[in-house]
């Protein structure tokens, strides 16, 4: 599974989250930006004009998509975001339903070296029921681990992860949510009960 590039880029006291990724079914490269687990904002660009030359494949979107990125990063940094952020997007983000992944249990997830997370997914503040769920569970001096569930009627879902506690502090979790065509990336880092959360 093909995750783009995830990047955390600081500007002054803001940590922003970038995301981005081909999305095939549509066609389109998109970036999205987060701050605190909430997206401020998009760019995304069509490539469909460009699928059906003959040549055009994964190296290119790949290569557009991390110039797209880089484009965003550097934005950041220079505090003009909102210079290459899509403009209807910024005006319909508040009139949009939007979707979420909550973090249930975030004071205890690790006991018997399990590492156990519950999620609730929401949209405009409803259970999602039936939203698609793909973990990446990243560490030092590791190969990522990936795993997927489906959220129940409540919008619910669990996942386990053997892992030594001793590893955790080091560690994210990329969790990714897919419901009815609308994606959602929230990024979590773990760390002991006695540390405080940022």
């Amino acid at each position: 599974m093909v995750f783009g590039f995830n990047t955390d880029v600081k500007h002054q006291d803001t940590i922003y989250h970038v995301q981005s990724e081909a999305r095939e079914a549509d066609l389109l490269l998109q970036t999205q930006v987060f701050v605190r687990g909430r997206c401020i904002g998009k760019r995304a660009k069509s490539y469909a004009s460009k699928a059906a030359e003959p040549g055009f494949g994964d190296s290119q979107k790949e290569h557009e998509l991390r110039e797209q990125h880089r484009l965003v990063l550097d934005a950041i940094r220079e505090g003009k975001l909102d210079s290459v952020l899509d403009k209807a997007e910024l005006e319909n983000l508040a009139g949009t339903k939007e979707l979420d992944v909550q973090w249930l249990n975030a004071q205890s997830v690790h006991a018997e070296r399990n590492l156990t997370m519950q999620l609730k997914v929401t949209e405009g503040g409803s259970a999602a029921s039936g939203a698609r769920l793909t973990f990446r569970f990243a560490r030092p001096n590791a190969a990522p681990f990936y795993t997927q569930a489906v959220t129940d009627s409540g919008g619910a879902a669990e996942i386990k992860i053997e892992v030594e506690e001793s590893g955790l502090p080091d560690a994210s979790l990329l969790v990714q949510a897919n419901f009815e065509g609308r994606t959602t990336t929230r990024k979590f880092v773990l760390r002991k009960a006695d540390q405080p959360q940022v």
